[in-house]
């Protein structure tokens, strides 16, 4: 049993989990192009046929059974952009009795001169707590989940930015390693301005330098005291796996940013593509063993209650408090 940094023995996480980052979707909807078997591949997760199925409560229920799972943040699954307040429209159809799906994070695009209105609308939800507006762009088109590189520095989609912090939303910020020093800079340019970096700032290229590369961008990024991280689908881009190469990532994030500003999230089901929901979080909780009771308790729990605001379902004795 793994021994802490102050010398007291640990042991696996048993108590209550917030999933900080997962997705739903309704494939008879048609609202998700990304899943259309003529789209293609996307952002480098290979192929992506095991995603085209409904993936509703209950199996999200289902593949969490295992674990401690109180409450969910669910994160936009690339709804069809021109209905973005569509896709929180039906989540407010789902059973939530179970604590999946609590909170929001949706999409706006914020470029659209409609930014403005679709902000207004989707605040109107009060389970809306964030917004994502995916920025990860590579030269090449396998790879890339946005449709132009440059997003983040257009002056029209950094208006719809600023929209943001006056609403008290959260920015779930996904990008790859080669662009987080341009996410440092963003992150300085809205000091008000809550950001989120999703799935450990998406470590694509594996091989020394890209990983050192990653590790070295991860550590700027993380010295702006206005982000926080999730720590999700470590498998993404590490699709031979093992608990030995995941170890090394997960603890850089949290050397990183510290117990206190990262949160664990299992991207499920586009985890699912390469691990199974068990493997991921039962590697968590042997990762983070070695981290005290307290430190556990904030990365599997605390620090996305409190960050997506979710205390309220504390208060009201849904949520350990």
């Amino acid at each position: 049993m793994p021994a802490t940094a102050e010398g007291c023995v640990s042991k696996p996480y048993s108590g209550p989990i917030i999933d900080a980052h997962h997705h739903l979707w309704d494939l008879g909807l048609g609202r998700h192009p990304w899943l259309a078997t003529t789209a293609g591949e996307r952002g480098g997760l290979g192929e992506l046929g095991p995603l085209r199925r409904n993936y509703l409560p209950e199996d999200y229920l289902r593949d969490a059974s295992r674990h401690n799972v109180v409450a969910t943040v669910h994160v936009e699954a690339g709804w069809a952009g021109d209905d973005c307040v569509g896709e929180t429209r039906w989540l407010e159809t789902l059973d939530k009795s179970r604590g999946v799906a609590a909170r929001y994070v949706v999409h706006v695009p914020l470029a659209n001169c409609q930014a403005p209105a679709l902000v207004e609308a989707q605040t109107a939800f009060d389970r809306v707590v964030g917004v994502r507006d995916i920025l990860s762009w590579d030269p090449d088109p396998a790879r890339r989940f946005a449709a132009r590189d440059g997003i983040m520095n257009d002056p029209a989609w950094r208006a719809g930015l600023a929209l943001l912090a006056g609403h008290r939303l959260i920015f779930d910020l996904m990008v790859f390693p080669r662009q987080l020093a341009g996410a440092a800079r963003l992150a300085a340019a809205y000091p008000n301005q809550l950001f989120i970096l999703n799935h450990c700032g998406s470590p694509i290229d594996r091989d020394a330098d890209g990983m050192r590369a990653w590790r070295e961008a991860l550590r700027l990024l993380s010295e702006r005291d206005n982000v926080a991280i999730k720590i999700s689908d470590l498998v993404a881009y590490d699709h031979d796996w093992t608990l030995d190469s995941l170890k090394p990532v997960v603890m850089h994030c949290i050397d990183c940013f510290g117990t206190q500003r990262a949160m664990f999230g299992s991207d499920f089901p586009v985890a699912g593509l390469h691990a199974s929901f068990d493997a991921v979080y039962d590697s968590f909780k042997a990762i983070a063993g070695e981290l005290s009771a307290d430190e556990q308790t904030a990365l599997f729990f605390g620090n996305a209650r409190r960050i997506y605001r979710l205390d309220d379902m504390s208060s009201a004795g849904l949520l350990p408090a």
